[in-house]
């Protein structure tokens, strides 16, 4: 009898379809989905309370105020039994903090109240106003990226090279452009010299995509240009580095083409520093689309702001700003996501 015969029973060899399979899957969730969860649990404990500090100034901002919501709506002539009836219509006779709780539990189920001059529901107008804002900030991003990576790549290829060389002045002259004048200069020059798009205005991307894309095109390359500036620098830095290390020499010297070492392996971990930038200028970019509406006649959030500041509109103003904020939280959240997901390294020191 066989050592193997007297010890434990063991299982039998899994067949190599079904179990083989499910231990398979159970493997690639435990190095990806554990990791991924832990840095989105993570980020999220960081999160709330950035979320509820920021909400707290939010409608403390518009609790100070000395002006009256309710006088103002109702004019000159209202008087004081008519601006308590509306005080107690908007909720505004009730201590502070039931106040901000009462709002808060609203607002994160996307109810930001009633609107004091039209009475109509905040969240109405922010829908209406939000995908102006979020169409164009994907296509910045995505153009930003686009020309970054493309940019960087060039550069960290070229090494020291005339191509290299250019990227970095571009970069570092573009870098001290405002947006807004870019957007100027993009206006001039395709909307004025070569009237091939139009200087402002806006299409839902539902009724009509080639229009939406001919209004879209122009405010996105303006906010995509810092985006592009960054990744381009970083993703050249860290791509120069990498392949300097021992494992590219290594693919190479074992018959690897330069294409798949660059694009299969050296490029992936690479873009570590690149995606970390991007998740910073991603917040920027959104707060830039604030200004852009301004520049290229945007029915956005912005617009919609400042209308509201203008006549003291508080709970759209209000409303607004938790918006921008969700979508900061969000995309940082996405982007801690893809970071993760992108270097491996990353999941080594999370497991």
């Amino acid at each position: 009898m066989t050592t193997l015969e007297i010890g434990r029973p063991t299982a039998p060899a899994p067949t190599p379809t079904q179990p083989s399979a499910g231990r398979g899957a159970g493997v690639r969730w435990g190095a990806v989905g554990r990791p991924v969860l832990r840095v989105l649990r993570s980020a999220v404990v960081v999160w709330i309370p950035v979320v509820l500090l920021s909400t707290f100034i939010t409608f403390g901002l518009g609790a100070l105020t000395d002006t009256n919501p309710a006088a103002q709506v109702l004019g000159e002539t209202a008087t004081p039994a008519d601006i308590d009836r509306m005080n107690h219509y908007f909720g505004l006779d009730r201590p502070f903090l039931v106040q901000y709780f009462s709002w808060l539990g609203h607002a994160l189920t996307g109810d930001f109240g009633r609107s004091y001059y039209t009475t109509l529901p905040v969240s109405d107008s922010i829908t209406q106003a939000l995908p102006v804002n979020v169409s164009i900030t994907i296509v910045a991003l995505l153009l930003g990226i686009l020309f970054g990576g493309a940019l960087g790549v060039g550069a960290a290829l070229s090494g020291g090279g005339w191509f290299d060389r250019g990227v970095t002045m571009l970069c570092s002259a573009a870098s001290t452009v405002p947006p807004f004048v870019i957007g100027i200069g993009l206006i001039v020059l395709f909307s004025v010299t070569l009237p091939v798009l139009p200087s402002g205005g806006y299409v839902p991307i539902d009724q009509d995509f080639g229009q939406w894309l001919r209004f879209a095109i122009l405010p996105a390359l303006a906010l995509s240009v810092d985006v592009a500036v960054a990744i381009a620098r970083q993703l050249r830095t860290s791509l120069v580095g990498e392949l300097r290390e021992n494992y590219v020499v290594g693919a190479e010297v074992r018959g690897l083409t330069r294409r798949r070492v660059v694009f299969g392996h050296a490029l992936r971990n690479a873009s570590g520093p690149a995606v970390t930038v991007l998740g910073y200028y991603v917040p920027q970019v959104i707060g830039a689309m604030v200004v852009a509406e301004a520049v290229f006649n945007l029915p956005g959030l912005g617009k919609l702001s400042l209308d509201a500041a203008a006549k003291g509109d508080i709970p759209v103003i209000q409303g607004v700003l938790v918006t921008m904020i969700g979508l900061v939280v969000l995309s940082n959240l996405l982007v801690n996501a893809a970071l993760l997901r992108l270097t491996p390294h990353a999941k080594r020191r999370e497991q």
